[in-house]
């Protein structure tokens, strides 16, 4: 494939299957790679706030207070954009999916370990999950004739239907390039940053090849910091964008049972 052409930095499971490469479940293994990072991931990060939240104390401490300080910051960042009632009731969903996606990006920076995101599979997946709770939540506040009637531009007169067929156009496209954009830019910022991790890894290992030492120059170190600040954005951003998308289809709701709102 191409994606195992990339010059990426090698995981454990790439060199296992360097080493048995004839061994069947290794090789399962390594054709599920992303997989398994995202589940080993998933795994993790459900391990920790158990461990962190199983004895709750009145005054938090440690492993407690860092992870209700994650979650505090989550909730004012998404309820000042739902407001209280609404993102109280999706903060589980977009406050999961902000510390999911960071910890896939900022996986790949530990050695031998990889980011799930820097597979398209992965970030599609995930992209896919906020479009159809997004077109749930449009249906179920509009219902499905009135989302189609919203998508058309809401046409009142004889011009308004007459340019609803192209307005229904437009709003499909633009509901479908959703997911498109929202995958495209995690995956393709990710995997540059492997990409480029990876090329000044190889770059110093090539320039000392000729003294033939256990270990090469890490210039790759320089740009793991870079990676730390790119990999916190694309979390943020993917986590904005579909909270903000979460909003449009209450905005929709609201209107509809308070149209008093717009004088």
């Amino acid at each position: 494939m191409e994606e195992d052409r990339l010059p990426e930095l090698p995981n454990f499971i790439t060199l296992l299957n360097h080493v048995f490469h004839e061994h069947p479940v290794i090789h399962f293994i390594h054709q599920w790679e992303n997989v398994f990072f995202s589940l080993l991931i998933a795994t993790g990060i459900s391990l920790l706030f158990y461990f962190g939240t199983r004895k709750r104390e009145l005054i938090p401490s440690g492993l407690q207070n860092f992870l209700e300080y994650v979650v505090e910051l989550l909730r004012s960042l998404i309820t000042s954009i739902l407001g209280p009632v609404e993102g109280e009731k999706y903060l589980p969903f977009l406050g999961t999916l902000f510390i999911y996606i960071l910890t896939m990006n900022l996986f790949g920076i530990i050695p031998l370990m990889k980011s799930p995101s820097a597979s398209l599979n992965t970030t599609v997946a995930l992209a896919l999950c906020v479009f159809c709770l997004v077109q749930y939540l449009n249906i179920k506040n509009m219902g499905l004739f009135g989302f189609f009637y919203h998508m058309a531009g809401e046409p009142k007169s004889i011009g308004g239907w007459i340019f609803a067929p192209f307005m229904l156009i437009l709003e499909l496209i633009t509901q479908l390039a959703r997911p498109v954009t929202l995958s495209l830019r995690l995956f393709g910022n990710v995997m540059g940053e492997d990409i480029l991790l990876g090329i000044f890894a190889i770059f110093g290992i090539t320039i000392l090849a000729s003294y033939n030492p256990p270990v090469g120059l890490p210039l790759q170190i320089p740009f793991m910091f870079l990676a730390l600040l790119t990999s916190f954005m694309q979390a943020l951003v993917f986590t904005l964008l579909s909270t903000i998308y979460i909003f449009l289809s209450m905005v929709q709701h609201e209107e509809k049972h308070h149209p008093e709102s717009k004088h």
